[in-house]
Parts: C-alpha cells; structure tokens; sequence
C-alpha cells in the first residue's frame, strides 16, 4: 500500500467551530477520497425519495418524541413496512441517513462528517471514528471572522449548535456526544492547528491501517 491510500472509513464528530468539515476535507484530499458533509443529505433524500430541503430542515437537530428501540425495530423491517410509512418525518429522515451512510461506505473508503455516521458503522471493521474539539475562545473568535459576528454572537450560534447535535446524538446512539469513550480518537484542534490536526488524523489511519493487514 502506497504512503498516501487507505481502506478506511473515516467518520468526523466536531464541535461547531473546530473546524472538523474543513480538516475532514484535508484528510480526504490527501488520501484522494471523498469527504461527505452536507453531501450525505443529498445522497439520502435521492435514494429513499423524500425531498432534500426536509433533510436540511432536520439536519442534526433532536427530537423529543422518538422511541429509539421502536424505530430500529421498524428499520430491520425496511422502509416498505407499514411502520415506516407512519412513522414522524424526523425519524424517517434518520433512518434515511443511516441507511445512505452505510451504502456510500460499502462503496470504498470515505470521510463522512458528523450525522451519527461512526453509530451507523459501528459493526464495519473498517470505520475509525475521530471527534475533534477546540478551546471555547478559539472557536468564537473563528466563527466571528468567519461569518461577521461579534463575540456574543459567535457563542450563541456555538452554545446552539454544539447542543443541537449533541442532543441529536445522544438520543439517536447508546453513545455520549464528544466523550472520548464513543470515539476512536479525540484531537483538539485550537491545539494542533487545523493542518496539525488533519495530519494527526492521517497519522493515525496509517497506524490503522497497517495494524489491519
């Protein structure tokens, strides 16, 4: 195997401004693979036929309503079950995701970005789950240049995306959102630096690969 290939899937959890998509992107670049984002909505609302912008709308935001055992019950039955049909949009749009997760992972190796994916792999030998975090101060001065915001907003728009998918991903998985027990890795990136980071995470997946031949 050449220095920069890989057979593995990478999934990327990120706290909203460490700049996970970005060194996501970088990984991917430097292995010649594909980084999947926003793209996974795109891949999932074209195979199970519900509309992108419903995706978008339920995009790694929680829900209050869902049984988790009910809905992986209805999952096994597939989605031409009557169970499925009635289920709440929310859960569908859930269970679309998982399922376009696993299939753009059967097709070769990936980075995926956020959405549950290193839940939905669990059982692939070939998923190494990494989250990436950073220093409060770093991410709300990042996100202040990067959209225009002051301070006080930058850390609203912080406070509510990390609890939105954190919550999202607490009730979807028997995991903890961010704690290094649920993850493969945990790098930090205000730390390593977004280019440290990403060539901490490639590092890592040579190690990995290497230790599965």
């Amino acid at each position: 195997m050449s220095n920069n290939t890989t057979s593995s899937i990478i999934t990327i959890g990120r706290k909203y401004g460490s700049a996970g998509r970005q060194i996501g992107q970088e990984v991917a670049k430097y292995f010649g693979i594909k980084c999947y984002d926003k793209e996974l909505l795109e891949h999932a609302a074209n195979d199970s036929g519900i509309c992108k912008e419903l995706f978008e709308h339920h995009d790694e935001k929680p829900t209050n309503s869902f049984l988790y055992s009910l809905v992986m019950d209805t999952y096994s039955f597939g989605y031409s079950s009557a169970g499925f049909t009635d289920m709440p949009m929310n859960h569908k749009i859930f269970l679309a995701q998982f399922e376009a997760i696993k299939k753009l992972a059967s097709e070769g190796p990936c980075v995926m970005v956020g959405r549950c994916a290193d839940y939905a792999l669990a059982d692939n030998p070939d998923c190494f789950s990494v989250f990436v975090h950073a220093n409060l101060d770093w991410r709300i001065n990042r996100i202040a240049q990067k959209y225009n915001k002051n301070a006080k907003e930058a850390k609203d728009m912080i406070n509510k995306t990390d609890k939105s998918r954190s919550s999202y991903y607490n009730y979807y998985t028997n995991k903890k959102w961010g704690s290094a027990d649920s993850y493969n890795l945990c790098l930090d990136s205000s730390k390593l630096g977004i280019d440290g980071t990403a060539k901490a995470i490639i590092e890592a997946i040579h190690i990995y690969d290497s230790l599965k031949k």
